[in-house]
């Protein structure tokens, strides 16, 4: 059963060790959606609609302008696939991808969001209403769609 994550994220969003570190190393569970040397991709615990994926690098960078720039475009090449995956395999009209650097930040490891986006979804601005899956199943489903979008090409 996978975890939230966020359950270790104190209230001002610092902790012992990187939340994100340990999904990588598996010390922790997540649903993943992709797992590549470089990346992992996996379901967000709260997220904004069914689907929400975040995008990690394997290697600790803190923020985006931590991130090697020779690692820049293979990095957004993999948000670019998720956004694809979100429209082929969940049916998504769009989709949106966003990044925090530290303000807003909740875990400090640099993170892409993809959220499948629809028109009239309720999404405004930055008001983002958390959303949860039904149950542990109804996540690893969502992460097993994705995921073989993503392996298939």
């Amino acid at each position: 059963m996978a975890s939230s994550w966020l359950a270790a994220v104190g209230e001002d969003g610092g902790m012992g060790g990187c939340v994100f570190c340990e999904v990588v190393k598996g010390e922790r569970a997540a649903h993943v959606v992709l797992d590549e040397p470089d990346v992992m991709a996996f379901l967000d615990a709260r997220p904004l609609f069914k689907g929400h994926t975040l995008l990690v690098p394997r290697e600790h960078y803190e923020t985006l302008t931590d991130l090697p720039g020779e690692f820049l475009g293979p990095f957004f090449g993999y948000a670019q696939r998720l956004a694809g995956a979100m429209e082929s395999v969940l049916g998504a009209a769009g989709s949106f991808v966003a990044m925090n650097n530290r303000v807003s930040q909740s875990v400090p490891h640099l993170h892409v969001h993809v959220v499948p986006r629809n028109r009239k979804d309720g999404l405004r601005g930055f008001f983002w209403p958390r959303q949860k899956y039904a149950s542990d199943a109804e996540a690893a489903e969502y992460a097993e769609r994705l995921g073989g979008a993503l392996s298939s090409g």
